[in-house]
């Protein structure tokens, strides 16, 4: 097999992958990693669904991933975990450092004379703070409609139409979701002005975004959001001292891969012990069970 050249990249992040749910895009995500070649990638929270893990569905795709992002790590790049609400049970382990990998719950970085702050974001979210019950109720009925969007799509190519977004017409269809995504980043912008940040980076809303936000007194940050892959397949990307938003979607040289990894979701993991199992190895890939005793 050719090998791939690499683009170089300053810094890379993705956030939002919900390892182990229907929607997650794993194969796409593997081919995107597979033709970069980041200094920095920062995984923003959300990228194993361990609120939903109890299911008894883990694609060898879904493992491929979280192997290969170990793998990163004895080729030089520094990775930071960064907790979400998803994979919150991470966050008993913040400051835990091994070689290249940091689990951490915020993030500030100086990028060439100007300073970034990046986090999840579920920080913003009421729902997470007071009715968390809630929130995992809505996520089993978010992953519910990704699943009945795959077949649509199926279907929907089959007859020769494009994709759809069912989930992402809910929420451009609902006032309240378009109000909600909009306080989301006027609230993170503001608390990056008033700390004198220059760039503020989240993920949690699965809303990709690159623009300038103004406070009241006419200060001004860059908000960013690296979305997700289950909907957008979107990544941020830092290079030449610029922020840049990727997008799958335009990408035809990581859609056109032809690796031996592919792996098709209807691969599931019956056995409920194989998902214990599976957890354990995932754990074991961090090097961190020892620090749960």
């Amino acid at each position: 097999m050719k090998k791939v050249k690499k683009r170089k990249l300053d810094i890379a992040v993705i956030s939002d992958v919900h390892l182990g749910t229907f929607g997650c895009k794993a194969n796409e995500l593997l081919n995107y990693l597979k033709t970069i070649n980041p200094k920095v990638l920062i995984l923003n929270g959300d990228i194993i669904d361990i609120w939903q893990f109890n299911k008894r569905y883990f694609p060898k795709s879904h493992m491929k991933v979280i192997k290969y992002i170990t793998s990163l790590l004895t080729n030089g790049t520094k990775i930071y975990y960064v907790t979400g609400n998803h994979d919150e049970m991470l966050r008993k382990f913040k400051g835990f450092r091994l070689g290249s990998f940091e689990i951490v719950n915020k993030l500030v970085l100086d990028l060439d004379g100007k300073k970034a702050w990046i986090f999840h974001g579920d920080v913003f979210d009421v729902t997470m703070q007071h009715s968390k019950w809630l929130a995992k109720l809505g996520s089993v009925g978010y992953d519910l409609l990704i699943m009945i969007n795959n077949v649509v799509n199926w279907a929907s190519k089959l007859f020769g139409f494009g994709r759809l977004s069912l989930s992402k017409r809910v929420k451009n269809s609902v006032k309240s979701a378009i109000k909600f995504i909009n306080n989301f980043e006027q609230t993170a912008a503001e608390i990056a002005i008033d700390n004198q940040y220059d760039y503020v980076v989240c993920g949690h809303i699965h809303q990709p975004q690159k623009r300038i936000i103004q406070n009241k007194n006419s200060q001004q940050v860059l908000y960013l959001n690296s979305g997700d892959w289950i909907e957008n397949l979107t990544a941020l990307e830092y290079k030449n001292k610029k922020w840049s938003i990727y997008r799958y979607e335009d990408d035809k040289r990581a859609q056109n891969m032809h690796l031996n990894y592919e792996v098709h979701d209807a691969e599931l993991i019956k056995a409920g012990a194989k998902n214990k199992e599976l957890f354990n190895d995932l754990l074991a890939e961090f090097d961190i069970t020892k620090f749960s005793k």
